[in-house]
């Protein structure tokens, strides 16, 4: 990185960050879209991540094994599935040839064969560490569908400290909790971008060097999966439930998405042929119309 691009960067995170702490959620212009649809049961249990790619949409799950489907959009019939070596992971994406995920409880990602699962590469996660609360914050939002919906039973790895939940482990660990790493993930132009709670941040990577090129802060403390339209980025928020539509190249919010409290809470989330999907972890695969 030049001089040059050294200062570009720091104007566009210092631009972003003053925006973001500027602008409350009420205060964003609110996009009509369409109704939410759960268009099928997901695949595994606890879905915290969502591709869409020509070949299909890919899901993540966040429990034992982290396992991946791929499945078709019509149907949600399963075309592949495998485990990977990733820990309670949280985001998903596709570069053409391997997948890239975010082992969140290991604060890592994970690039793996797109057959198999196998880890070609693991790298550590800029931003990773222990969700702090800031003053302002919206409270931790639950699924409203975890009453009729509870979660299929699945093996639980061995229990130990790590595995509180990211937003409960400062409180209830102190200064022992692990911290997490990154949720949603995108790949654009050769480039990875990742959410990551704990920084309340989007990152944009460098893979070859593993450099950091650019970032920008998001507007509420939980930031969860992300998608294109277009030129710009969609940034799911699971405590404010919304999504956020932002300008990549300067972390400027354009408008927002509201989804009502009824609705299946949002965690990972992809655009494919004008339509937003996303999944509540509590074993639902949703999607809406964007107007």
């Amino acid at each position: 990185m030049n001089r040059r691009e050294l200062f570009a960067l720091t104007a566009a995170t210092a631009a972003g960050a003053m925006a973001a702490s500027r602008l409350e959620p009420a205060r964003i212009r609110t996009r009509k879209a369409g109704k939410v649809e759960i268009v099928y049961d997901s695949p595994v249990p606890a879905p915290n991540g969502l591709q869409a790619t020509r070949e299909g949409l890919w899901v993540m799950d966040q429990g034992a094994g982290s396992k991946v489907c791929l499945i078709t959009y019509e149907g949600g019939k399963v075309l592949r599935s495998f485990e990977t070596e990733t820990d309670r992971s949280s985001g998903i994406t596709c570069d053409g040839d391997s997948l890239w995920i975010g082992s969140t409880y290991s604060r890592e990602i994970v690039r793996c064969a797109a057959d198999t699962g196998k880890t070609i590469e693991r790298h550590f996660t800029p931003g990773a560490g222990v969700i702090y609360k800031m003053s302002g914050d919206p409270p931790a939002r639950g699924s409203p569908l975890a009453k009729s919906r509870p979660r299929p039973a699945a093996p639980a790895p061995p229990a130990q400290p790590s595995q509180v939940g990211g937003f409960q482990a400062g409180d209830l660990l102190g200064s022992k909790a692990p911290g997490t790493g990154a949720h949603g993930q995108e790949w654009r132009n050769g480039k990875l971008w990742f959410t990551v709670p704990p920084s309340r941040e989007v990152y944009r990577v460098d893979p070859a060097t593993w450099t950091v090129e650019m970032k920008f802060p998001t507007i509420g403390n939980r930031p969860h999966g992300i998608g294109w339209e277009g030129k710009f980025l969609w940034v799911t928020d699971s405590n404010l439930n919304a999504f956020f539509k932002h300008d990549p190249d300067t972390g400027e919010i354009i408008e927002k998405i509201q989804l009502a409290d009824s609705d299946p809470l949002p965690h990972g989330m992809t655009i494919w042929q004008g339509w937003m999907w996303y999944c509540d972890d509590v074993g639902v695969i949703c999607r809406l119309k964007l107007t």
